[in-house]
């Protein structure tokens, strides 16, 4: 997300493990999809090192993380449950403040950044329930020292469905699980797509009154849509608000996906970003 410049990049590849294209190893740790590679630089797990590198079309990446806090496992030790069924839940951890530096380049002009990224990965092998509709999934780096990661399960009866949950983290690291009675979501703002007229949530409000969290929360940039196999919303956001009657800002991702014609419940709970 280019907000400079208001623009909007996203880049899918598919491709497989034949001829090398494709693959991952633990030992050392690299995951390489052609010439995309995240490479691991340290043997031990904490701190947490890495190298991202990735180009295309006119956009390339190359850069460094190394984690300030120890991997999240977020609900129960890393399984995430997201329905009544044994098999409805995903194995799910986030590296939640990842400090990077590198290059980023764009067309022909080259940048030396340095900021805060999120990782999170996310698996299962089982598809959702039929009745659900989609999810809106909030990650958020708060600049108390927090992290805020809340999803919320869309059903297609219009409720929210009690398998919704986060995590929230504290400055030292320390993960406290959230249930869906612990935070509410209030959709303040929409957005309709050019592409096909889907109508998206484009702000929000977002409450912990247990932690006395109060944010706003907007993208950077309405048009965030991601022109991928499936069709959806996933894009760079700020947040302004309080916690514990303190002001306080953020930056983060949100991901929005059911709101067009196809739904999410034929699809496979995942992620990694």
């Amino acid at each position: 997300s280019d907000v400079a410049t208001q623009r909007f990049h996203a880049f899918q590849r598919l491709s497989r493990a034949a001829l090398g294209l494709a693959g991952a190893s633990a030992a050392p740790f690299r995951v390489w999809l052609e010439d995309w590679s995240v490479t691991g630089e340290t043997a031990v797990e904490r701190p947490v090192s890495m190298r991202l590198s990735a180009a295309e079309q006119d956009v390339a990446l190359d850069l460094r993380l190394v984690s300030d806090k120890p991997i999240v496992l977020h609900g129960q030790n890393g399984l995430s449950q997201k329905g009544a069924a044994a098999g409805q839940a995903s194995y799910y951890y986030s590296l939640t403040r990842l400090r990077s530096a590198g290059i980023i380049r764009l067309g022909d002009d080259e940048f030396q950044v340095q900021g805060l990224s999120w990782m999170d990965r996310e698996w299962s092998t089982s598809v959702l329930s039929e009745a659900i509709q989609g999810w809106d999934w909030f990650a958020i780096q708060l600049t108390n020292g927090q992290e805020l990661m809340v999803y919320q399960i869309r059903q297609q009866a219009g409720d929210i469905h009690s398998r919704s949950s986060g995590t929230l983290v504290a400055a030292d690291g320390t993960p406290r699980a959230l249930t869906s009675k612990d935070f509410q979501i209030e959709v303040l703002q929409t957005w309709q797509s050019p592409a096909d007229g889907t109508v998206y949530p484009a702000q929000w409000r977002l409450r912990i009154p247990s932690e006395a969290i109060d944010l706003t929360i907007t993208p950077y940039l309405a048009d965030q849509e991601m022109h991928t196999l499936i069709r959806y919303w996933e894009g760079a956001v700020r947040a302004q608000g309080t916690a514990q009657g303190r002001s306080l800002a953020g930056d983060g991702y949100v991901e929005l996906t059911g709101y067009g014609e196809k739904k999410a419940g034929s699809a496979v709970f995942g992620r990694m970003s």
